[in-house]
C-alpha cells in the first residue's frame, strides 16, 4: 500500500514546490498539501514548511491550532520534517519582530544575523539575508544517507538557529557566524535550508525522509 505524505498548509510559503519534489522522489506516494487536521493526522509522515516573518507564521499556526496539531504528530512517532521557517517555529523563541514565542518542541533560540555581519578579519560586509548556496557539515543521521559531507544546499534566511542541546545538531554551516541548520530529535528532523531547491542533495534528503522509519 502506498504511503500518504501531508504537507501542512497554513498559508505561508510555496508549498507546491515542496509537494512536487516529494512526488518526484516518491512517485507512488499520495502527497497532500492540506489544512485539514484530519488528513494530517491520518498521514504516514508530515512536512511542516514555512517562509516569511515568524510573527505572522506563529499567529496563523496558533489561530488554526496547528501548534497542537504538529505537537500531536511528533508525539505519535511518525516521521516529521520541518523546513526553513517551519524549523524556526519549532524552537523556543525568535528575536524576529521584537521577540516571538515559538512552539518549544526543540530547545533553542532563533537569532538575527545582524546589520553588520563580517567574516573575521574581513572588511566587506556580508549580505543579509543569507541567500544562496552554502556547505553543510553533517553529523551522522539516516537522512544524510547518500549525501556527501559538505554538500551545498540552498538557503534564504535572515535569522539562524542556535540549539540549546548540541546533541540535537546534525548539520551546521557558517555565514559570518556558526549556524545550526539541521536538528534531529527522535522522529523529528528539521532543516533551515530548502531541500526542494537544493538539486541532487536536497532531493536525496527528501528521498531519505520518505524511507525513514523515524529513528535516529
Amino acid at each position: 500500500m502506498s504511503q500518504t505524505i501531508a504537507v501542512i498548509d497554513y498559508g505561508m510559503g510555496n508549498l507546491h514546490s515542496v509537494a512536487s519534489a516529494l512526488q518526484h522522489v516518491a512517485p507512488d506516494a499520495r502527497v497532500l498539501v492540506t489544512a485539514d487536521p484530519a488528513q494530517v493526522a491520518m498521514a504516514d509522515r508530515v512536512v511542516f514548511p514555512g517562509v516569511g516573518a515568524i510573527r505572522d507564521c506563529m499567529a496563523e499556526i496558533r489561530r488554526l491550532g496547528f501548534d497542537e496539531l504538529v505537537r500531536a504528530q511528533v508525539a505519535s512517532g511518525k516521521p516529521v520534517l520541518g523546513v526553513c521557517v517551519g524549523m524556526q517555529a519549532l524552537m523556543d523563541s525568535s528575536e524576529e519582530n521584537g521577540g516571538v514565542p515559538c512552539m518549544g518542541l526543540l530547545p533553542g533560540q532563533v537569532h538575527f544575523f545582524g546589520h553588520d555581519l563580517h567574516e573575521p578579519g574581513a572588511v566587506e560586509r556580508l549580505k543579509v539575508p543569507h541567500m544562496g548556496w552554502n556547505q553543510v557539515t553533517q553529523v551522522a543521521h539516516p537522512l544524510w544517507h547518500g549525501i556527501e559531507d559538505l554538500s551545498r544546499f540552498y538557503f534564504v534566511h535572515s535569522y539562524y538557529v542556535r540549539a540549546a542541546s548540541t546533541g540535537q545538531v546534525v548539520g551546521r554551516c557558517h555565514y559570518g557566524v556558526d549556524c545550526d541548520v539541521a536538528l534531529a530529535q527522535d522522529n523529528l528532523f528539521a532543516v533551515q535550508f530548502h531541500p526542494e531547491k537544493s538539486h541532487a542533495p536536497g532531493l536525496q534528503l527528501l528521498r531519505n525522509f520518505v524511507a525513514w522509519k523515524g529513528q535516529p
